[in-house]
């Protein structure tokens, strides 16, 4: 058996790796911040994003993550799905530059369903192959150098804190961003990155694909 590492607590490891890949400016983040800016759904969102981050993360740190490994071809598939998925909400991310809105206090009463907002977020969080390489696959084999028993449930859970802390801290910490946007200007740059991350990762997966 490797041995586990050394001059870290698993929780405290776990909490750091998770972290480091989280924060990072992707199309569920972008989502989120976008939800809480507007003020809409903010606390469905960022628990959902949440539970489906904990879910993956158990998955990976159960060994998961290693069978999933044996079989590049379904990343393959999921990649194929994920970038024509991005590639259309950056479409619309960036038709929306070309109609700004502004934040107002009723901004949020017409931002869609919870049914709909959810469903587009499932869609950025389990359509994305990132999701599962960062989640399943390298969290799943970094967690393997601890004992498969409490040690290794406490470092999964560690990279499963840091979501909760992360997503709920966007959600709710993008207020402080709110006098910015009530300027329409705000919210096309906003639109504009946000559909450029997308077409980028959406690039990104249709060119390893080719690859393979």
């Amino acid at each position: 058996m490797i041995a586990a590492p050394a001059g870290h607590a698993p929780f405290l490891a776990g909490l750091l790796l998770g972290a480091s890949l989280i924060i990072a400016i992707g199309a569920q983040n972008a989502f989120v911040l976008r939800q809480g800016l507007l003020q809409s759904h903010r606390f469905p969102v960022a628990l959902f994003c949440a539970l489906s981050d904990a879910v993956l993360i158990a998955a990976g740190v159960g060994g998961l993550g290693a069978a999933v490994g044996q079989h590049p071809r379904v990343l393959m598939v999921v990649a194929c799905i994920g970038a024509l998925v991005l590639a259309w909400y950056g479409i619309k991310a960036m038709r929306r530059a070309f109609h700004p809105e502004v934040l107002t206090a009723d901004t949020h009463n017409d931002t869609g369903s919870v049914w709909k907002v959810l469903a587009t977020c499932a869609g950025f969080t389990w359509l994305n192959p990132h999701v599962y390489l960062d989640t399943v696959l390298l969290i799943g084999s970094l967690a393997a150098p601890w004992p498969a028993t409490w040690p290794r449930a406490l470092f999964g859970i560690g990279a499963a804190t840091s979501s909760f802390i992360w997503f709920f801290g966007l959600a709710y910490g993008a207020r402080l961003l709110a006098p910015m946007f009530r300027k329409p200007l705000a919210w096309r740059v906003l639109d504009v990155l946000i559909a450029l991350v997308m077409w980028g990762i959406a690039g990104k997966l249709l060119f390893s694909f080719l690859m393979h």
